[in-house]
């Protein structure tokens, strides 16, 4: 399933790619996703600081998507970081959640608040990713 087109992509800020992922990820199509997402890694253009997988069309998400997320996030290149958007209320924030993800990759209300510098690192308890400003 190809992935969803962005009206801005060409001004996503310097050093940022986003890509916006299927209304649905499970086994169907998690491990094709995978190769879309490295091969997105692997050809833009300049040095790429941080990866940002929109989730908010995305309606359902299962264990297959916390793998192809996790794998995604190992095979990154050196200090890549991985963020992730996804709607408070949904079905995909939920699975990140239960599954602990949340921990370690920084997940975002929009997509607005995933592009501000200095947005990556998890604000108090509930894992969920900052965005005020840097101290």
């Amino acid at each position: 399933m190809p992935f969803l087109p962005r009206p801005c992509e060409p001004c996503d800020p310097p050093g940022y790619a986003v890509l916006a992922l299927p209304p649905e990820i499970d086994f169907c199509n998690a491990m094709g996703l995978l190769p879309m997402i490295m091969t997105a890694v692997d050809h833009h253009s300049g040095p790429l600081r941080t990866l940002v997988l929109d989730l908010s069309a995305t309606r359902f998400m299962d264990s297959q998507g916390i793998r192809l997320l996790s794998e995604v996030r190992h095979r990154l290149p050196g200090r890549t970081e991985l963020r992730v958007v996804a709607a408070p209320q949904g079905v995909p924030s939920r699975v990140l959640e239960l599954s602990g993800l949340r921990r370690d990759v920084p997940v975002h209300d929009s997509l607005a608040e995933a592009l501000r510098p200095h947005s990556g690192t998890a604000r108090g308890s509930g894992g969920r990713a900052g965005g005020g400003a840097a101290p």
